[in-house]
């Protein structure tokens, strides 16, 4: 029996050959004219059989002609459609509308009988024709769909979305001979649609999807099927459906159909984007184009997953040169070869440290850079709680020898990248970012100078080095627990391209003075993203992968916000970006006592590090760390 169910699927994964297909429609056209003479003539043989014989190879000629026209024998008949069903139709019309036409001639014109049809025979053989042609070819396509899938376990799925984008994603499903997926009916929350049918099965209510609903019915995932769906609501289904332990799948959006058809390969896994609660960015400018032509790069942190990122969005333009600058040797040799791979030309990759000012010099002093992109930085928080000089060395020590020496040679924009862990401190790493941009609001009061100086300022980044994300998918593939320092925290996502996209826009856009902020939407419960993740990876919580609450690290915050007091933000001509000026500074004691700062030395004190910092950035205020005695001094 094995053997016999093996060699019917090796048969079934043949195709036939086309022109096969059009012998067998013309066999089939052949046939039906018959049964047209018959049903005209009463089921009897009661017409010129020699007359019939002659009509025969013309009527084949014409079918010829006719499906040539519509090409409905380059169509695979176990994939039949409804495309292949109009052109089915159209091609026995066209056949039809030659037969009438002959006729009328042959009659006018006194031709051969041969060309003389009966036009009730022509109409008969036209609806056989539709009938026999589009049905023989869905019993052929149901029979391999069940050679193929019959002796396999069938999936039991449900639709969300009982629109056309959900009978759409019914027919993509259903007409796909290897899905092995039986849709068992639609879930839609219009009242409306709740009790009627569609395609004979039944159209369901959320509330009426219960965890007894699933397991009498054997449902095993749910695939959505909304188009242009608001990611909040999407959130809150895929909430509710993780809950009663069901695999989700999403349908894409239009425009990202295949020849503007939807294939049962393009409904795919739900990703982590989908979750943010928000909708992703899409920038397209033109202006890009002509900011980065012709002009010479530096990416600092270029081995980074920002700077990375960068890298690959500015080798599409056409740059003088692309230099990559930064002290990981092994990130670094992998973007280059990246980049080799890709046939890009035109970049140079430097192992170098921006804490060290002399080799930064040589740098622009050779390659008189004109744009910089300022991604180098220690940016995780509890390491920098226990390293302040570290911190201070890079994120502003490393910042203020590029901002200087981009003075000293001109160079046209320099563009900082920040956090919004920047906005109102509570650790060392946020406070010093938040010093690196009271360094470029420095500059940017000094109008007499070349350089334009932006800051951009984002969240969290969605798979970058030492996110919540790469930690959450570690610690789910060890079996768990995850770990979530508190059950409220929440915290701003984007995807690295989105974060890079916006910093090379903030550079086209930005002339001085600016702050860009990006409206990141509804912030995401760290706790919920666990769960998330969690069921993502086909794991239940807390069965299968437990959360474990670990406490707040040293400088972590419940939230974090994205903008200081005082810095009023105006729209841009994208509604997701905005921008905000930067707040007015006393800049005569601050440059000295950011100088001081970075003259501390290796064996200063960390609590005299952190002092010098918070006297620079009046908001930090330390929280659940050893620096909280410096709160009580003040």
């Amino acid at each position: 029996m094995d053997r016999l169910i093996n060699i019917l699927k090796n048969v079934s994964n043949k195709y036939a050959s086309k022109w096969l297909v059009l012998i067998f429609d013309l066999t089939v056209v052949a046939f039906t004219f018959f049964i047209a003479y018959i049903i005209r003539f009463n089921f009897e043989i009661d017409f010129d059989i020699l007359i019939f014989l002659k009509q025969i190879p013309f009527v084949l000629l014409a079918a010829f002609i006719s499906f040539l026209i519509v090409n409905s024998h380059k169509g695979v008949v176990r994939f039949t459609g409804v495309k292949d069903v109009i052109n089915l139709i159209i091609g026995t019309n066209i056949l039809a509308t030659i037969l009438i036409v002959t006729t009328f001639l042959s009659r006018h014109y006194n031709f051969d009988s041969v060309f003389d049809i009966p036009g009730s025979i022509i109409y008969i053989h036209l609806l056989l024709n539709i009938f026999f042609l589009v049905g023989i070819k869905f019993f052929i396509k149901s029979i391999y769909k069940s050679i193929t899938t019959d002796f396999e376990i069938k999936k039991s799925v449900l639709i969300y979305g009982a629109g056309s984008s959900g009978l759409i994603t019914y027919d993509a499903v259903t007409n796909d001979p290897k899905s092995n997926i039986q849709i068992v009916g639609f879930i839609d929350d219009n009242e409306s649609k709740s009790g009627k049918k569609i395609n004979l099965l039944n159209v369901y209510e959320p509330e009426k999807i219960t965890e007894t609903f699933i397991k009498k019915n054997n449902i095993d995932e749910v695939i959505i099927s909304i188009q242009n769906i608001d990611s909040n609501r999407l959130l809150q289904i895929t909430s509710n459906l993780f809950a009663l332990n069901l695999k989700v799948k999403i349908v894409p959006a239009v425009k990202n159909w295949i020849n503007g058809d939807l294939s049962f390969g393009q409904i795919q896994e739900l990703n982590l984007e989908d979750l943010l609660g928000r909708e992703p960015i899409n920038i397209d400018n033109p202006i890009l184009d002509e900011e980065y032509t012709n002009k010479v790069i530096i990416v600092t942190g270029a081995a980074g997953s920002i700077g990375s990122e960068l890298v690959r969005k500015l080798s599409r333009y056409n740059y003088k040169k692309l230099i990559l600058i930064d002290n990981a040797e092994s990130n670094l040799y992998n973007i280059q070869q990246e980049l080799n791979i890709n046939g890009i030309t035109n970049i140079e990759t430097i192992v170098a440290d921006i804490r060290n000012k002399i080799r930064i010099n040589n740098i622009f002093d050779f390659h008189k850079p004109e744009i910089i992109f300022h991604a180098a930085a220690y940016k995780h928080v509890p390491l920098m709680e226990q390293n302040p000089y570290e911190a201070v060395s890079v994120n502003v020590k490393g910042t203020k020898n590029l901002i200087d020496l981009s003075v000293r040679y001109g160079v046209d924009k320099f563009v900082l990248i920040s956090t919004d862990k920047a906005v109102n401190p509570t650790n060392v790493m946020g406070a010093t970012k938040r010093i690196a941009e009271i360094i470029v609001c420095c500059q940017n009061q000094i109008l007499s100078k070349r350089t334009k100086f932006i800051i951009t300022r984002f969240g969290n980044v969605l798979g970058s080095n030492g996110s919540v994300i790469p930690l959450f998918k570690r610690q789910i593939e060890s079996g768990g627990p995850l770990t979530v320092t508190h059950k409220d925290i929440i915290r701003y996502f984007m995807t690295i391209p989105e974060a890079a996209q916006l910093v090379l826009e903030a550079s086209a856009m930005g002339l001085g003075h600016e702050i860009f902020v990006f409206d990141m939407g509804k912030p995401v419960k760290i706790f919920d993203l666990a769960i998330n993740m969690i069921t993502l990876s086909g794991f239940k919580y807390p069965e299968d992968i437990n959360i474990i609450i670990t406490g707040l690290r040293p400088g972590e915050k419940i939230f974090e916000e994205l903008l200081i007091d005082g810095e009023n933000t105006k729209p841009t001509y994208n509604e997701k970006i905005m921008i905000a000026k930067c707040k007015p500074i006393n800049i005569s004691n601050l440059e000295n006592n950011i100088e001081a700062l970075c003259q501390l030395g290796p064996n200063t004190q960390n609590i005299e590090i952190v002092s010098k910092i918070k006297e620079i950035v009046f908001e930090y205020n330390p929280k659940n760390s050893k620096y909280d005695v410096l709160n009580i001094r003040k």
